[in-house]
């Protein structure tokens, strides 16, 4: 306590004594009023008072206490305002003190780099002594610096709210550090001192800002690491953090989990490795420089092998890792791929053009169809162009449609990545192809476009039109009548001739009648109501094989319908009615036409194989007879009859040949000719045949030249007609070929085939009678010696016919005639193969 307030304490105790002493002594100070001392005075007032009745010792009594208590009082007054003059000169003094002091104290504050905030509790603003430097962050005037949010950090703002809450309600204590917003730190120490709350701020610079700065720093790294701990340990990817020796000091529950531990404490305790043998020596091979490793490594976790991408990082102080099991999206990876594969395959096949684009406006896919559309450089594609850029690709070489203002076109082209809706244009390029492109915007971002190529479409649908419109022309001038019925059975479509031929109105038709109706509105007789319920019940029968159907109906007037059901692929039926009336009749004259040709012919027939027959006898005992006389042993004949026989021999000889040819025709004719099939030579049968016309050759002055291979080998074929058909053909040469001409006969072999052919370079055959020759009795005169029946030929082309060959003819007038003969090696097999 100060001085004067311990000296004031003493005066007032001695004031109090005083007048207690006072009070005590009053009895005897009324006794000494107006009295001398000595003992004569007092026996004199004792006498006097003994003399004295009660009531005058009653009244004389107060008058003296109202005495002795004014003297008293007037004197304590006296001595009381001497007392209080030296008490007020004391404290005067004091209070000087004091205030000297404070003064002192206060510029003590003020001096030092320090705030202090004094709270007294009597609900008037707290004092605040004391400045701090404007770096340090700390407002000067007052309601600033008690407004702390406002130059304090959130955080530490909230605390000193907090801790000033504690210490105004229970008066704990507190020393912290602040952050201001300027960076720096401040001092906070809180107390409680007689009654007032302090709160004394100071800045901390040096080492203490260091230390501070360090301490904020410390308390920031263990919070994020404790926060990154509780993060890590929520996850339920594997996760761990070794020390510089590499043993673990920390894993999270999934790795305790991973490795079967029952908590992270004991996994930690016990050291149990999470990756294996391998998965630690591709950690140690592929780690990078800066110490880090990822890899997707199959791993056992949980008695389970799955597939983890690890991520560990290594350096000074140690190294921490954290294993994401990916099985899933490895899993989800592969079937994605697999789908993509898939419809990437799908889209190659399709006609459509197919780009894809991503939200970031590049070329994500593309199908053939694509590549093949726009003819665009694989190398420029793969390269994962944007839309804009491809769009310039294409204008540069003129495949995309020409535009006054390519910049706006381009612009709105490219409005799809904004737009919800589909969207379709139609391009028409300068190579005259026509496009039709949807571009379908994506949820995620990014369009796909599908370019179909519409010009077939187009131009089908243009000529469909067409057709349409010339079926419906070519339809309604239609002799036949054309009628379809539905499936329902009314009349669907008509021509003009149905109506006409039945005698149909066209306001009938137009109401689409049924074909009942229709039935009874043609039908005049028994025969077209039995035809029309026979169509009727083809239209709207239900038959489980609907089938064409094809009949003739004659109708009351003489005229003849041929009528057909034809079912339509819609369930409806085509029915056609054709006039035959005329062709009708004209067949009905040509078949009895025919007929008597066919009889006509049999007679011809009958003839000729008479007349051959009964000529055959007598040319036979003529040419006999012509023989015995040209023998010498019959008699010498003159030269004149000898040569009359020679005649009569050549000519016969001629005529018996013709009349065999004519016989051998009629056989054919007759189709019981059967060929005597073996193995021929076909050199000799050449030779054989030249031999037979050694004396015509020699007489027509003829160069024959043969050219047969020597391995020309074996055939299967009648020998007699192989023979018979050179002998007609090398005649034939050398009949139309001139004096000292040349005839060629060649013979070559095939696969499974024989050719022969037969040249002169004779006059040729007429163009005209070309396309005749193998008929029969057909030829041509160039002179006397070139004369024939007209056989040769026929007899030739029905021999090779007969053996499966073929014959082929070429001549042209003045170079010559080539006739070709094609035989089958082996007849038997090639009548096989063709009745297989």
């Amino acid at each position: 306590m100060p001085k004067g307030s311990r000296d004031g304490a003493r005066s007032s105790a001695a004031w109090r004594d005083w007048s207690l002493n006072t009070v005590k002594a009053g009895g005897a100070a009324i006794a000494c009023l107006g009295l001398s001392s000595g003992p004569a005075s007092a026996d004199m007032l004792a006498d006097t008072v003994a003399a004295i009745n009660p009531d005058s010792m009653i009244l004389f009594g107060a008058l003296g206490g109202m005495c002795a208590f004014a003297v008293t009082a007037a004197t304590a007054l006296v001595r009381h305002r001497k007392q209080s003059s030296v008490l007020t000169e004391t404290l005067e003094k004091e209070k000087g003190d004091l205030k000297f002091r404070v003064d002192r104290l206060e510029a003590m504050l003020n001096t030092d780099e320090q705030r202090v905030i004094v709270w007294t509790g009597n609900g008037a603003m707290p004092q605040i002594w004391g400045v701090l430097p404007e770096k340090s962050g700390v407002p000067r005037p007052p309601v600033q610096l008690l407004a702390f949010g406002s130059w304090l950090t959130a955080k530490c703002a909230s605390d000193l709210e907090r801790y000033l809450d504690m210490l105004f309600r229970s008066g704990e204590a507190f020393t912290t550090t602040l952050k201001t917003r300027t960076g720096s730190y401040v001092e906070a120490l809180g107390r409680t001192t007689g009654g007032a709350v302090v709160l004394r701020m100071r800045d901390l610079t040096g080492e203490r800002q260091m230390q501070a700065e360090l301490a904020a720093r410390n308390a920031k790294i263990s919070g994020e690491l404790h926060m990154l701990h509780a993060l890590l340990d929520a996850m339920p990817a594997p996760a761990w953090q070794r020390d510089a020796e590499g043993a673990l000091i920390w894993a999270n529950a999934a790795y305790a989990e991973a490795v079967e531990m029952p908590d992270a404490v004991s996994a930690v305790k016990q050291g149990a490795t999470f990756l294996d043998a391998a998965a630690r020596t591709a950690m140690a091979v592929q780690r990078t420089e800066d110490g880090c490793f990822n890899a997707r490594i199959p791993i056992v976790a949980s008695g389970e092998r799955r597939v983890f991408e690890v991520t560990d990082v290594n350096a000074n102080v140690g190294g921490a890792g954290i294993a994401v099991d990916i099985s899933e999206l490895e899993q989800a990876r592969k079937e994605l791929g697999r789908a993509e594969e898939f419809h990437g395959r799908t889209l190659d096949q399709l006609a459509a053009a197919v780009a894809i684009y991503g939200n970031d406006r590049k070329l994500q896919f593309y199908n053939a169809a694509f590549r093949q559309l726009w003819d665009l450089d694989p190398a420029f594609l793969e390269g994962h162009p944007e839309d804009g850029a491809v769009l310039d690709a294409l204008r540069a070489t003129r495949k995309i449609p020409e535009q006054a203002d390519y910049r706006v076109w381009r612009n709105k082209m490219l409005e799809s990545y904004q737009s919800l809706e589909a969207r379709e244009s139609w391009w028409h390029l300068p190579d005259g192809r026509t496009l039709r492109v949807i571009a379908n915007p994506h949820p995620q971002g990014g369009v796909t476009y599908i370019y179909e190529n519409v010009t077939e479409q187009l131009d089908l649908e243009s000529r469909y039109n067409a057709l349409t419109r010339v079926q419906g022309e070519t339809l309604d001038n239609l002799s036949e009548a054309v009628a379809v019925f539905g499936s329902d059975g009314r009349l669907r479509l008509w021509n003009p001739a149905f109506g006409r031929i039945w005698d149909l109105l066209e306001d009938q038709l137009a109401e689409l009648p049924h074909v009942k109706e229709v039935v009874s509105a043609c039908t005049l007789n028994a025969t077209e109501e039995a035809a029309w319920e026979q169509l009727a019940g083809n239209v709207t029968g239900l038959l489980d094989n609907r089938t064409q159907k094809v009949s003739r109906l004659e109708r009351h007037n003489g005229d003849v319908l041929d009528y057909a059901t034809v079912p339509l692929p819609d369930g409806g039926t085509l029915v056609t009615f054709v006039d035959v009336t005329d062709s009708v009749n004209v067949e009905r004259a040509l078949l009895e036409k025919n007929d008597a040709l066919e009889q006509a012919d049999q007679i011809k027939n009958a003839f000729i194989q008479h007349v051959s027959y009964e000529l055959r006898s007598p040319l036979t005992n003529i040419i006999g007879f012509a023989q015995l006389l040209s023998d010498p042993k019959f008699g010498d004949l003159s030269d004149k009859q000898g040569e009359y026989a020679e005649y009569i021999q050549s000519s016969s000889s001629a005529l018996l040949a013709i009349i065999n040819d004519i016989l051998d025709l009629a056989t054919l004719d007759a189709g019981i000719m059967e060929l005597d099939l073996g193995e021929v030579d076909v050199a000799s049968t050449v030779s054989a045949a030249v031999e037979g016309l050694k004396d015509r050759i020699a007489e027509a002055r003829i160069n024959l030249r043969t050219q047969v291979p020597d391995d020309i080998g074996m055939m299967v074929a009648d020998e007699r007609r192989l023979r018979q058909v050179l002998f007609n053909l090398i005649s034939n040469a050398v009949r139309y070929s001139e004096a000292d001409g040349v005839v060629d006969v060649s013979c070559s072999r095939e696969e499974d085939s024989v050719t022969f052919v037969v040249k002169d370079h004779g006059y040729g055959i007429p163009a005209e009678i070309l396309t005749q020759v193998f008929n029969r009795f057909v030829g041509h005169d160039t002179g006397a010696r070139r004369q024939g029946a007209g056989l040769g030929l026929a007899i030739v082309k029905s021999f090779v016919e007969l053996h499966g060959g073929t014959v082929d003819i070429e001549s042209a007038e003045g170079t010559g005639t080539t006739v070709s003969c094609v035989f089958p090696a082996r007849p038997e097999l090639s009548d096989q193969a063709a009745a297989e």
